[in-house]
């Protein structure tokens, strides 16, 4: 993949990070699952994230430092898109929280630099 195609797969990371930023600003576990919308919004956010690392690809996302387990990314994006009826709502809002934000910063900086 060339490095242009690399470049707007990390803006869209920043772009879906920072959505789910602002969808989740105010928002703690209850107040999130109780809102569908923002359910929805986040759920798609995070598998639009999910595609674009996956269309990076493993060992280029690793050389650029993102810190993702590629596998379990992978493996969130198909079970959003194909088996979500099963998907457990504190997985999402945990991912959502703790790990998109490192993601973002990662994908961040390797714009930057």
């Amino acid at each position: 993949m060339s490095f242009d195609r690399i470049r707007t797969r990390l803006e869209h990371i920043v772009l879906y990070a920072d959505r789910i930023a602002g969808y989740l600003d105010g928002y703690d576990f209850d107040r999130y699952r109780a809102d569908v919308r923002t359910v929805d919004a986040v759920e798609r956010c995070i598998e639009r994230i999910a595609e674009a690392v996956v269309q990076i690809g493993a060992e280029p996302a690793a050389a650029l430092g993102l810190p993702v387990p590629f596998n379990d990314v992978r493996s969130l994006g198909n079970r959003l898109r194909h088996d979500y009826s099963r998907i457990d709502p504190h997985v999402i809002y945990d991912t959502a929280r703790r790990d998109i934000p490192a993601l973002r910063d990662a994908a961040q900086r390797a714009l930057d630099s």
